[in-house]
């Protein structure tokens, strides 16, 4: 495995680049380009050719969604900082078969796929280090599955919106019942009485566009375990990269 080196603060703020070694990371350095996304921003549709890794950075968060033949786009996994999407699982420069969005807008780093490459040429702990997040991804994904088939809708509107506080550090979700619907697969009104029930109880408050988690700890009791198999996948295969703790301040150099 790489080995984390002192200069955490001169990078952007996504904790799979953070956990590069400094050799690994000068490898790529030149070559990351930071930009600013917003919400509902195209990365890529389905048979797009796939040639750049989006890192998404502090708060911001990018999403799976999978397209069906009645037109709805159904969500599969959330990424923020502690990973990345396109090109990691299938090395890029092949068809994108998911759609990816941008879920909450902010920074990402791009990085052309063809670069990344030729650094896992040079470095093996490089390579092993993004082998062992598509191995996270691909847990998020089978787990994901497993929960769709035996879950509630409210267990798993619970570990959606735990899911997304996670990765933006924040009690305001910023996630409407319509993309909550998309995240579930299933009909607005479903995620509506599930919603209006958690505001009964007083663990959530609505506000525009966004959820208030109000008691954390009664969600947390609503939530299927999901959650937490993929923590502690991530913690087994890449201690540290999962997010635990609200994201700081970029520093100057990820702006």
């Amino acid at each position: 495995m790489a080995a984390q080196d002192t200069n955490q603060q001169d990078r952007p703020y996504n904790n799979l680049l953070r956990r590069l070694s400094d050799t690994d990371f000068t490898l790529i350095k030149s070559s990351l380009e930071t930009v600013s996304s917003q919400n509902d921003d195209l990365l890529y549709n389905p048979g797009d050719d796939v040639e750049t890794v989006h890192f998404p950075c502090g708060s911001s968060l990018a999403s799976y969604l999978v397209p069906n033949e009645d037109g709805r786009d159904v969500e599969t996994i959330l990424v923020g900082r502690e990973g990345a999407v396109g090109g990691i699982v299938s090395h890029g420069h092949l068809p994108a078969y998911t759609r990816i969005m941008v879920k909450v807008g902010g920074p990402f780093v791009r990085l052309r796929v063809a670069k990344l490459e030729a650094a896992k040429t040079k470095s093996p702990t490089l390579q092993d280090l993004f082998a062992r997040y598509a191995d996270c991804m691909l847990a998020q994904v089978f787990q994901a599955t497993a929960c769709n088939a035996i879950h509630s809708i409210e267990q798993r509107t619970a570990k959606w919106i735990l899911s997304a506080m996670e990765r933006t550090g924040s009690d305001l979700v910023p996630l409407t019942h319509e993309q909550l619907s998309t995240m579930l697969g299933v009909g607005r009104s479903y995620t509506s009485r599930v919603i209006q029930t958690f505001k009964i109880e007083g663990v959530l408050a609505t506000r525009r566009g966004a959820i208030l988690v109000c008691d954390r700890a009664a969600l947390a009791t609503r939530a299927c375990l999901c959650n937490d198999a993929v923590r502690n996948h991530f913690e087994e295969v890449l201690r540290g990269v999962y997010p635990t703790e609200a994201p700081k301040r970029f520093p100057s150099s990820a702006k």
